[in-house]
Parts: structure tokens; sequence; C-alpha cells
């Protein structure tokens, strides 16, 4: 990958809200430049979403967040991917990976009670035909979420020294 480009996503992925100006300064490029290759970029689909992180919490709304392994059976000639392409399919799915080790697939989940991810585990994930088992795991608490802290206490832990 040229550096330049992967400097541009680089910056992108960690602040997508920045000033096309400010990258073309970062980039030494002239604006018109940058702006069109992101625009190539998002047409490639190597840039596929602008996404902010909402504290949800902060923000007054409950969700409930669940990761849930699953183990299947893989089909003929398919492999994994039919399965896959069933469950990502599902509104509530926000997040779907292919895993190697106990499991196969590690799918999360959104809603806003426990009962209706539960419902959603026992209605429609584990109903799929190949699916073999499920295991659920509730998230608690974000601490960190897309390598941002969510919740930064961290002003001066340093130990006050008094004369």
């Amino acid at each position: 990958m040229k550096e330049s480009l992967k400097i541009l996503l680089t910056q992108l992925e960690k602040d997508c809200t920045q000033p096309v100006e400010q990258l073309a300064a970062l980039l030494q490029k002239p604006k018109e430049e940058v702006a069109a290759l992101i625009k190539r970029l998002e047409d490639e689909k190597i840039i596929v979403k602008y996404q902010p992180i909402i504290n949800w919490e902060k923000a007054g709304e409950d969700k409930v967040t669940a990761i849930i392994d699953v183990r299947i059976t893989p089909q003929r000639e398919v492999g994994f991917d039919a399965i896959a392409e069933r469950i990502y399919r599902f509104p509530e799915v926000v997040n779907l990976y292919l895993m190697s080790g106990a499991y196969d697939l590690s799918v999360m989940v959104e809603g806003h009670t426990l009962k209706e991810v539960s419902r959603f585990v026992a209605t429609k994930l584990s109903t799929i035909d190949g699916v073999i088992s499920t295991t659920t795991h509730f998230m608690l608490k974000p601490y960190k979420y897309a390598g941002v802290i969510i919740n930064d206490r961290e002003d001066d832990h340093r130990l006050v020294v008094s004369p």
C-alpha cells in the first residue's frame, strides 16, 4: 500500500470528521486530489462507512449487547458462508465474524432488553439448520471501543507530594 494512502486511511479511521484541507496538508497534496481520492476509496468500498462512537449510556439510552459464540456444521461447497449470510441478515446482528478455535462464529447482537436478546437466540439463531450450539455472553460495561476509551477518568493518578 502506498504510504500516503495508508496515512490517509489511518487518519480517517481515527477521526473521519477531519476537514479535507487538514488531510491535504498532512499528506502535502492539493485538497482536490485528496477529496477525489476519498471519493474513489468510497466508490471502491475500501471506505465502507463513517460511524461515530456514541456513549449510549450517557445519552440516556439503555441497550443490551451480547456476544454469542456459535458452533455450526459447515455446508457442502459453501462452508460457513451460507449460514453466516442467514445470520448477518437479521437486524439484531451488529457484527459477525468467522473464528478459529472452540466455536465457529462470533455474533454481536443488540436489543433493548435481556429478554429481547434471549428471544432472538432462542427463536431465530439457535433454530437455524446447521447451528449446533450457542453460548451467550452479555456485555456488562464498555471500557474501550474501536480504540477509544469510553469513560476516561484518568486525569492524574500521581501521588500528591507535599513538603
